[in-house]
């Protein structure tokens, strides 16, 4: 394994030459939540959030992070989460501080305002979209005009699945094979989907008792079933980044479905076991199946939550809705917020 730590190799390679003072007073970003379609569960590497394979995701278009930078003369950074001053103390201020301790001067501090358009720490990629927020914003700040492939690296060592969120579109996460992960990048596929949907399910916006780095440790090391799922991933990540070229919906939904299922019983295969659907989920699933049975369409994914995302085309867009009421469709291929 590299002998560098993830400070060494952020300052002396991808940062070399660039500015370790910030350029500006303050800075802003925007970056999308991400839905993998093909799920990162499981890491090869923990210090540089290296994952054992590679997986792709569909960005959420306006359902994200937006995060303020601002220079401050203050002992210490100042985090404000939904327009709420979090603590010191807080796991998310403490991953936030060992995150800008990778670049960051220790005598410079910020004011940080992030605002979260989906639920923080439920199943809806608010670490991820909240991490890539804060590498498009510290690009700006410091003026490195570093490329989005470069920020994606800077984003996983914050959270693995935010490689994903700098871009809108489908974005693929090369697993890499480098020690250092300098090779572990993100980029974003040319195809795009106009007619294509994601529904936002919403069970429960309460943080998960268990996070998802958490469940992913518990699960590699006590999960029998873990071991066929590096095998499978691989598989269903090239059979829907071929469905995502052929616009093949009925294969890629059913693919992406096979693999959240798939990624959940190793969860529950772990021990002590990993549940993290509740039992408004499984009905969700059950209306999802009858659905299907009814020839409308429409298959569903899930990430470490109870909350469920579902897939579907433009056209069966009212029918998805008169059985899921509240569901909130998103159009990842909008014309707002594209930045691909």
């Amino acid at each position: 394994m590299s002998s560098m730590t993830p400070a060494q190799w952020v300052q002396d390679e991808l940062l070399a030459g660039r500015n370790t003072q910030p350029a500006l007073e303050q800075a802003s970003a925007y970056a999308p939540a991400n839905i993998a379609l093909s799920k990162y569960w499981g890491k090869r590497e923990k210090s540089f959030n290296l994952p054992i394979t590679g997986s792709l995701s569909v960005s959420l278009a306006d359902h994200g992070t937006q995060t303020q930078l601002q220079i401050i003369d203050a002992p210490e950074h100042q985090v404000y989460l939904n327009g709420e001053l979090q603590g010191a103390d807080t796991a998310f201020v403490k991953k936030l501080d060992t995150w800008l301790g990778l670049f960051m001067p220790a005598d410079t501090h910020l004011r940080i305002d992030t605002h979260n358009t989906v639920p923080t720490a439920a199943g809806l990629a608010s670490s991820a979209s909240g991490f890539g927020a804060m590498a498009l914003a510290c690009n700006e700040l410091f003026g490195w005009q570093l490329d989005y492939t470069s920020l994606s690296t800077i984003a996983r060592l914050g959270s693995g699945s935010a490689s994903r969120s700098l871009w809108h579109g489908f974005v693929k996460w090369q697993a890499g094979e480098a020690d250092n992960g300098h090779d572990s990048v993100a980029y974003v596929l040319p195809e795009r989907w106009p007619k294509l949907r994601v529904g936002i399910l919403t069970v429960s916006s309460a943080s998960k008792a268990v996070s998802s780095r958490e469940g992913m440790q518990r699960t590699v090391q006590t999960s029998e079933l873990f071991k066929q799922w590096p095998a499978q991933a691989n598989s269903d990540l090239a059979i829907i980044e071929q469905a995502i070229m052929d616009a093949d919906f009925s294969l890629l939904g059913k693919t992406a479905e096979h693999n959240a299922m798939s990624m959940h019983a190793t969860m529950i295969g772990a021990w002590p076991p990993l549940v993290y659907w509740q039992a408004e989920s499984v009905a969700a699933m059950q209306q999802v199946w009858t659905l299907r049975q009814q020839g409308v369409e429409v298959y569903l994914t899930m990430d470490a939550g109870p909350n469920l995302k579902l897939l579907f085309e433009e056209h069966n867009t009212a029918l998805v809705k008169q059985v899921f009421s509240d569901l909130d469709v998103i159009q990842p291929f909008s014309s707002a917020k594209q930045n691909s």
